[in-house]
């Protein structure tokens, strides 16, 4: 067991082994659950990583259901669902995002690696602080967001760029359409310092950034992320939808279908080290 990971890692460590007992022994959802209290919508989400177990008598019946018998590896379980219990910082922001976020966002630390795209926006792992209050005002009177939501949300924001800036960070890869970074957010001032952080980003080790300029080339209309967890986890992608809601999923043909998608727009993006030339020519612009 990982014991080191992060809440939202253990759940979906807890989730995955569930899964893969219940699939090896043959056995389906439905039928895994009967007898326990809580429902086949609710083991979906247990193994998906959103939930855990909130009565421990019902992992350890789901356990003898699956033939582990040994009390050793049961309460390795009992543990590591316990640990994912635990509060941790997502949780104050839970209310802010929309279904399927909180788990892919609750990822991001805990992932090697993520690829990101954005067509018309920049993502928000480069945002600037500026430039995301900016860009919560605007959509205020169509969202009807209040202001201590946009306040929660900047901070949700910036605290997820954590992952970028801390020790050992999070190696990231990072496409922004042309149209990202001409659509004017907060006027003149706004964009010239998401422009120099942009720059500044560029220059870092772990971070590699393109721009994916205006040409006659394929590009993806939605944004996306993909997260690489490592070994003990399979890769997972993220998009969202127009309603609002974020569809994630750990299926090999979803994870490879983005993975082509990524690779095919950063072979016909810029090269990384024109980066910072452009977010000049930019800066010249304005």
């Amino acid at each position: 067991m990982a014991a080191k990971r992060g809440r939202t890692g253990q759940r979906l460590e807890l989730g995955l082994q569930l899964r893969q007992l219940r699939e090896e022994y043959g056995m389906t959802r439905r039928q895994a659950v009967q007898g326990l209290r809580i429902s086949e919508a609710s083991l979906l989400r247990i193994e998906s990583g959103y939930l855990n177990f909130r009565n421990v008598g019902d992992l350890r019946k789901v356990l003898t259901k699956y033939g582990v018998t040994d009390e050793d590896v049961v309460e390795s379980f009992v543990g590591l669902n316990r640990e994912s219990s635990r509060q941790d910082w997502l949780t104050q922001f839970r209310g802010l995002m929309p279904a399927g976020m909180p788990g892919f966002v609750g990822l991001e630390p805990e992932a090697r690696s993520m690829r990101i795209y954005h067509p018309t926006l920049i993502h928000g792992l480069l945002q600037t602080r500026r430039y995301a209050q900016a860009l919560h005002d605007l959509n205020k009177p169509v969202e009807e967001t209040t202001s201590e939501f946009i306040r929660n949300s900047v901070e949700l924001r910036m605290k997820r760029q954590e992952c970028l800036t801390r020790d050992n960070p999070v190696e990231l890869r990072a496409i922004l359409g042309e149209a990202a970074l001409r659509y004017p957010v907060g006027g003149a001032e706004v964009m010239r310092e998401q422009y120099e952080k942009l720059a500044k980003l560029a220059a870092w080790e772990h971070i590699t950034l393109q721009v994916l300029p205006f040409r006659n080339a394929y590009r993806s209309t939605n944004d996306f992320g993909i997260l690489d967890l490592g070994d003990r986890l399979p890769p997972r992608v993220q998009i969202d939808s127009a309603w609002g809601a974020v569809h994630t999923s750990d299926k090999r043909r979803e994870v490879d279908r983005f993975t082509r998608r990524y690779d095919a727009m950063a072979a016909s993006a810029l090269p990384p080290e024109d980066t910072p030339q452009f977010m000049a020519q930019l800066q010249r612009e304005l």
